[in-house]
């Protein structure tokens, strides 16, 4: 019942929104009718006479402008290409049990196989029509319409056993039934026209001329897309409601449990971008198991979390990348397409971008960034051009902690440090501001892998740029290279090495072990111009404050 309310539901709200574009189409037309009617009455003497000669001619010359402009128009929105989501496309050679599944789940659903598979970068799945001339990177399979894309979160493919991963398609695959009426199709491809006319003026190969006429074009096609905006998202929700009716039946106690594993997955995912991935990024590196390493986030999660107690035991079942073929492969792929996505990396690895393993994390990524900001930090203190009056030896010495530390506290309520976080922050600004601009734009299909049915990239369009953090202020930057240079010095005389957090990220390992106890001691430093606590830890390590650091 619920099924049945909720497709009736889409089909009246495509019909609402094809009820615009004929209400557009009638508006158009309504002058050349006019005209139609003058000039017959003008023949059959009905509407004679010299006034009503200069009516004809004007209404005349308005229809065929009107219907010049409207049928710029329509081609603009035919013509325009669509927005599509970067993804990695998986073929169904390189991932024939992935195929299987997806389709024994449609029949089972009683509904249309989706016409491919590809994965997204994100804790996401959905459908996507690319029936667009213009978004497809080659003939539709078998030739004629073709179905919609089933887009997958790769981190789900990861983390998800086989089963969950099944329990939670079901209601996405569930969609391609209400995607295969007619009218919601239509009512789509009109939307989707809209909205790609829309963004047309925007583009910068454009000649001013051209130009004028594509804001023109995006302006109708702003006030059409108002029009049936409301119409097209609850036609969507209406598909959503019928897909996830005619779901309940697949899988159902199965999709609770996947459910919990959705929210999961999300939580690591995300920490292991803004934590793990981000500062390899910022450095030219970037992971290439992402999916592999949101294993071992989720999984020490499951540890820490009480409420994940029980669910490192799934870990026995089949994981959902068994279905792949060569998930090595496939990782990179979305590993290198989250790159560009979320930080706006090169398209393909070079110098200045290259992969990075998680065994040669802690020494290519972690131990670099340390010494990396720690020497950021003693240029700027070289640049202040001032010595603290408790150790001026100490600060003339070369690049040891003790002179950060004699700066710091030496400070009265922390006003030195501000002056300190402020240099090094417009530091940082500077170096990010002389860096080579990154190429964001797609190049359509491009593959990955020798093998022709590996994985590629999919998507013509610029990559959107979806930034993980937000700024940094003065005091964090400050805090993150004091941290820097104390992990430097506790590496280079304490016997230290550098480490993976899976969920917090960069770790210094003293003994093996992970010390968490350092931050709230770095910023006592900085606020209060309090050494103490930071000396009495250094002590405890062993840490020789007096001795220069190795710096990049």
């Amino acid at each position: 019942m619920g099924e049945e309310l909720g497709a009736r539901a889409a089909r009246a709200r495509a019909l609402a929104v094809l009820r615009v574009r004929s209400r557009a189409t009638a508006v158009a037309l309504l002058p050349a009718a006019v005209a139609v009617v003058l000039l017959v009455g003008g023949l059959t003497g009905r509407f004679g006479g010299e006034g009503w000669d200069t009516v004809r001619w004007v209404v005349t010359v308005l229809a065929v402008v009107v219907l010049l402009a409207a049928a710029a128009v329509a081609a603009v929105i035919a013509r325009s290409r669509p927005a599509v989501t970067p993804t990695v496309e998986i073929t169904e050679r390189s991932a024939p049990d992935l195929y299987r599944m997806v389709r024994d789940l449609a029949d089972r659903l009683d509904v249309p196989a989706p016409s491919a598979i590809a994965l997204t970068p994100d804790c996401d799945s959905w459908l996507e029509d690319r029936t667009h001339p213009a978004t497809r990177s080659g003939p539709a399979p078998g030739g004629g319409a073709e179905a919609p894309v089933l887009v997958i979160g790769s981190p789900f493919l990861w983390w998800m056993r086989v089963g969950e991963l099944r329990a939670v398609l079901a209601p996405v695959v569930a969609g391609t039934g209400p995607s295969a009426h007619p009218d919601i199709a239509a009512a789509r491809r009109f939307v989707r026209g809209l909205d790609a006319a829309v963004a047309v003026p925007d583009r910068p190969d454009l000649d001013p001329v051209r130009r004028l006429g594509a804001r023109f074009t995006g302006w109708v096609a702003a006030i059409l897309l108002r029009g049936c905006r409301g119409h097209a998202a609850e036609m969507e929700r209406g598909v959503a409601v019928a897909g996830s009716e005619r779901a309940q039946a697949v899988d159902y106690g199965l999709r609770i449990v996947a459910q919990e594993q959705v929210g999961l997955a999300y939580a690591g995912w995300d920490r292991l971008l803004t934590r793990v991935a981000l500062p390899a990024w910022r450095m030219g590196r970037w992971p290439s198991r992402l999916d592999a390493g949101v294993v071992s986030a989720l999984t020490e999660l499951s540890r820490r979390d009480r409420l994940a107690e029980g669910f490192t035991s799934r870990l026995g079942e089949r994981p959902a990348c068994d279905l792949l073929e060569e998930p090595g492969a496939v990782d990179e792929a979305t590993s290198l397409l989250a790159a560009r996505l979320f930080h706006g990396g090169p398209a393909e690895a070079g110098p200045d971008w290259s992969p990075v393993d998680w065994q040669r994390y802690p020494e290519e990524v972690v131990d670099r960034k340390w010494r990396t900001d720690a020497a950021r930090l003693h240029r700027v203190l070289d640049r202040l051009g001032e010595t603290p009056a408790a150790g001026p030896v100490r600060a003339a010495g070369g690049p040891t902690l003790a002179r950060v530390v004699d700066h710091l506290a030496a400070a009265h309520g922390g006003e030195a440090g501000e002056a300190l976080a402020a240099r090094i922050s417009a530091e940082v600004a500077r170096e990010e501001s002389t860096r080579p601009p990154v190429e964001r734009q797609g190049h359509g299909p491009a593959m990955v892998q020798g093998d022709p049915d590996g994985p590629y990239i999919f998507g013509t369009d610029p990559l959107p740029l979806f930034p993980l953090q937000p700024p940094r202020s003065g005091r964090e930057l400050l805090a993150d290279h004091v941290t820097a240079m104390v992990c430097c010095a506790a590496v280079d005389t304490a016997g230290a090495a550098p480490g993976l957090d899976w969920l917090d990220g960069p770790a210094l390992l003293v003994g093996g072990a992970r010390r968490t106890d350092l931050t709230g001691r770095v910023l006592t430093l900085i606020e209060d111009a309090d050494p103490e606590p930071l000396r009495s830890w250094l002590s405890e390590i062993g840490v020789r404050a007096e001795k220069p650091v190795r710096l990049v």
